[in-house]
């Protein structure tokens, strides 16, 4: 790809981008939320069309102007999100979009032999028969590569694959696209976790506000360099987290048992202490009931299925979010633009949600404009949110800046327990060291805090203890000083706490 440029209205997402992939190698794209890195790969998978620059395959040139021209010319393209039909089988969702030797009919007898061999010679283990929502996540992963490998590309783009996996999954996704790339595919590959980008590149080509920063071998740089590259400025990638010991205990969650949307049961009979001065992480691949575990303790779920939950000793399960606001709990939520801000709403409107009918806010049951500015400027100021200011829509704001907001709002009513789900998903690299710092800075005035997130290294930087969350149950709680990488992998995947612990 040679001189691609694109851009859109009011930035210019790609520019002048020169990017190669040589056979039998895997090249990462690396990058902040909105370095380019998406829209490059979606102009080579043919969804958009670049403004300026060219593309040549094989030393020919290329027009893709549509994803099956891309596909036609033996590129592949494995989103984050998995483009697989769950009530049918693996061989039937292999089949869609190909061409059958037996038009009109598909002939899935073929299709499954095809599949087999192809499971066989890449080790991907993938029975043909088994209806795909009968399959875990990381076995999902690999019938998307079977996809690919049996429309036979040569190139292959992998969108945050990593995203959904336990690290078992992972050191098994990679040993397969190392055996791919041995085998004389390209491949490239994006993500944001810089240990991952480290033990599987070949090269690595770092983009920043749609340019190429540098391309650069693992040898010849560090995570350290990397984030620095992607960012600008040098980052701490490992917060500094003082030893301190927890007072009494905040938060209590005892026997919750929660239904979740199907009304089948999410949580079981979860058992959590959460004490003052302490960040208690809950690890566990999305999906395993953590988002309906917050939404019962912030009381946007109600506990119809049995358990308590207190609060500094009080019995909250039957009271509703205001309630629980005003014994203490600050609350993080995961879908930020669905339960944490309003789009439409200005920076100050959704900084003054939860406390405009405080006293401080109010003269005679009118709002008070000038106090509410004088507020919601000081938290612009204090939390380092850029916006041209107070005014501005929050919609036009970026991922980081709005989830600044609400840790803005949210800290500075100065919570007694924190609930903090996914609380850097989608920002960049900047902004989730600055919301690491907040999280300890918390901890450290005597907040306790349930942090829920499916990144294990965030899990590992921040929390005291850890708790495994599988299949709606808590597995294990491990102090974090005892944990180990591949034992906390293997809770996650559902193994019992003393057989992880006793795994070599």
């Amino acid at each position: 790809m040679n001189g691609i440029t694109k851009a859109f209205p009011g930035v210019v997402a790609n520019d002048s981008i020169d990017f190669d992939v040589r056979y039998g190698e895997v090249h990462t794209l690396l990058g902040e939320n909105g370095a380019g890195k998406s829209t490059l790969v979606k102009i080579l998978f043919g969804l958009y069309q670049s403004d300026e620059g060219s593309i040549r395959l094989r030393n020919d040139p290329m027009e893709i102007t549509a994803p099956a021209e891309a596909i036609s010319a033996r590129i592949g393209m494995i989103h984050q999100h998995f483009m697989l039909v769950p009530t049918l089988t693996v061989a039937e969702n292999v089949a869609l979009g190909t061409a059958s030797t037996r038009r009109p009919f598909t002939d899935l007898d073929l299709v499954s032999e095809r599949v087999a061999d192809i499971s066989r010679q890449h080790g991907l283990a993938v029975d043909p028969s088994v209806e795909v929502r009968r399959l875990a996540v990381g076995e999902r992963q690999r019938v998307e590569i079977v996809k690919a490998l049996y429309r036979d590309v040569e190139l292959l783009v992998l969108d945050e694959p990593t995203a959904v996996l336990t690290p078992g999954e992972v050191d098994d996704l990679f040993v397969i696209l190392r055996r791919m790339a041995d085998s004389g595919h390209g491949l490239i590959f994006i993500s944001h976790k810089l240990r991952e980008v480290m033990s599987l590149s070949d090269r690595i080509t770092v983009l920043r506000n749609g340019r190429v920063v540098q391309t650069i071998t693992p040898a010849e740089t560090s995570t350290e360099e990397l984030a620095q590259m992607m960012v600008g400025r040098s980052v701490n990638l490992a917060p500094d987290k003082p030893k301190r010991e927890p007072g009494g205990v905040r938060l209590e969650v005892q026997g919750l048992t929660v239904q979740g949307d199907r009304e089948e049961i999410s949580v079981r009979q979860v058992d959590l202490l959460v004490r003052s001065g302490e960040i208690l992480g809950v690890a566990g691949v999305s999906g395993n009931g953590q988002r309906e575990l917050a939404e019962a303790i912030a009381g946007l779920r109600s506990v119809e299925a049995g358990g308590v939950v207190r609060l500094d000793g009080i019995d909250v399960t039957d009271r509703d979010v205001r309630a629980r606001r005003d014994q203490g709990l600050g609350y993080i939520s995961e879908e930020r633009m669905k339960d944490g801000a309003i789009a439409e709403f200005t920076v100050g409107e959704n900084l003054l949600l939860v406390e405009h009918g405080s006293k401080k806010f109010t003269r005679r049951g009118m709002l008070a404009f000038g106090a509410i500015n004088k507020h919601c400027e000081k938290l612009v100021e204090d939390f380092g949110v850029k916006t041209p200011s107070v005014e501005t829509p929050t919609s036009s704001l970026s991922g980081g800046n709005i989830q600044k907001v609400i840790l803005a709002r949210e800290l500075s009513a100065k919570p007694k327990v924190l609930l903090a789900c996914q609380p850097t998903r989608g920002v960049d690299i900047g902004a989730t060291e600055y919301i690491h710092n907040l999280l300890i800075e918390q901890r450290d005035l005597g907040t306790a805090t349930l942090l829920i997130s499916e990144d294990l290294d965030e899990v590992l930087g921040l929390a005291d203890r850890i708790a495994v969350m599988y299949e709606g149950r808590i597995v294990g709680i491990v102090p974090v000083e005892e944990a180990r990488r591949n034992q906390i992998g293997l809770m996650m995947a559902g193994v019992p706490e003393q057989e992880a612990r006793n795994s070599p």
